[in-house]
């Protein structure tokens, strides 16, 4: 990796407060426009996202997300192949938040009974909500992920890695975007599309999301750029295997929840591991223990960028 994405690591692996944000996107485009770019700030309410290249007049635009999730004590356990899994393990998550909300219900009624009498059934109902709101604010907005080499730091080194690589005469065919506010529901993508709705219709979006663990890279197109079959050979050619490490553009059934839904013809790209019963699934993320950064995946989709560019017929 190059000296730029190892200072990105040692100094600004976490971007979750206000301060780390801009700090980050302060470094982030004067390394840029030491490389000879323009970036731009694009600014929608909380949501600050790094623009590098023209989205309008670019063939592919090539995105992640900067911000820093919270720290949770378990991980979000996604597998993209399988919905009945991810569904089951979400499932999992919330029925303990509801036990406890409830529960502290059934408490703040037993106590309060005596001297507020029907009232207290108010009281457990403020109680219910009062925690259901604690626990999401911890999952959305709680404190920092000091570890976030996957979620997505892997996604800003891949964008960085390919930026930089890039000759000059391919840079006017691309754009990349750092992402905003994804954690928090992808609202800087979000406002990224509403201010570029052509190219939120038309132009074909590759979103790295979590693509450092694991040795099988896969792409998941959406529906729109399913039927973008010239779209999807593009990425068969120019993203290609080496070594362990595989790559798969899945035209099956597959999801992916990260902003490449925000696009019509969006593809999201993370790397995965395989397990049975589950399939192929992602862990760690989310938690203390995402520290695995594969830098041969870095150096695998920084390659395929640089072939799309050059070739310029997406």
């Amino acid at each position: 990796m190059t000296d730029q994405s190892r200072e990105l690591i040692e100094k600004y692996e976490v971007r979750k407060t206000k301060e780390q944000k801009s700090a980050f996107r302060a470094w982030l485009c004067q390394t840029l426009e030491e490389a000879d770019y323009h970036p731009a700030v694009e600014s929608k309410g909380m949501s600050h996202n790094v623009v590098v290249g023209d989205p309008d007049s670019a063939r592919v635009i090539f995105t992640a997300h900067y911000d820093t999730q919270a720290v949770l004590p378990i991980p979000n356990f996604i597998t993209p192949r399988n919905m009945g899994w991810y569904l089951l393990y979400q499932l999992a998550l919330v029925i303990p938040m509801f036990v406890l909300a409830f529960g502290t219900e059934f408490l703040v009624i037993l106590l309060t009974r005596s001297w507020l009498g029907e009232m207290s059934v108010i009281a457990g109902l403020v109680a219910v909500y009062a925690v259901l709101i604690a626990l999401l604010w911890l999952m959305m907005a709680g404190p920092a992920n000091k570890h976030t080499m996957n979620d997505n730091t892997s996604g800003v080194l891949t964008l960085l890695e390919s930026a930089l690589a890039m000759p000059e005469e391919d840079r006017g065919k691309v754009c990349f975007v750092f992402f905003d506010n994804e954690e928090l529901g992808m609202l800087g993508s979000g406002a990224f599309t509403k201010a570029h709705k052509d190219v939120k219709q038309n132009t074909l979006n590759i979103n790295f999301d979590c693509v450092s663990d694991g040795d099988s890279i896969q792409f998941f197109p959406g529906k729109g750029a399913k039927k973008d079959g010239a779209a999807l050979a593009e990425i068969e050619k120019y993203f290609l295997g080496q070594g362990q490490k595989s790559v798969e553009v899945v035209r099956g059934f597959g999801f992916y929840p990260s902003d490449n839904a925000m696009f019509k013809k969006g593809v999201g790209v993370c790397a995965l591991h395989y397990k049975k019963p589950f399939g192929w699934y992602m862990s760690r993320i989310h938690t203390k223990r995402d520290t695995v950064l594969e830098e041969e995946n870095i150096e695998l989709l920084r390659d395929g960028v640089l072939r799309m560019a050059a070739d310029g017929t997406t």
